[in-house]
């Protein structure tokens, strides 16, 4: 008998997705807070877009809190306004908990 035919899927019972394999790698490895702070920092362009990413000097996150210095004084006040507004834009590519905070400077 095929195991096709005893599992419609074609897994097995004790196998695991990719996605599974590499969260349970870095929650075992404690990379999870590192690998999340690579993602907010690559995530930067694809969100803001060109025209901000361009004018972004520095960036790094460190424990969820992204810090971002721009090279120019209205465009971080109006960043600083819309702080909610990006922070929700994170959440809904990484999840909730990911972007704990933003610092323009």
């Amino acid at each position: 008998m095929s195991i096709y035919k005893k599992y419609p899927s074609g897994r097995k019972s004790n196998t695991m997705t990719l996605k599974e394999g590499i969260d349970a790698l870095l929650d075992s490895y404690k990379l999870r807070g590192k690998f999340n702070d690579t993602q907010l920092v690559d995530l930067w362009p694809k969100v803001m877009g060109d025209p901000i990413a361009k004018r972004t000097v520095n960036i790094y996150a460190k424990a969820g809190v992204l810090y971002v210095k721009l090279d120019s004084g209205p465009l971080k006040h109006e960043l600083s306004i819309s702080k909610s507004k990006i922070q929700a834009l994170y959440a809904e590519r990484m999840g909730q908990n990911a972007l704990v905070d933003i610092i323009f400077r």
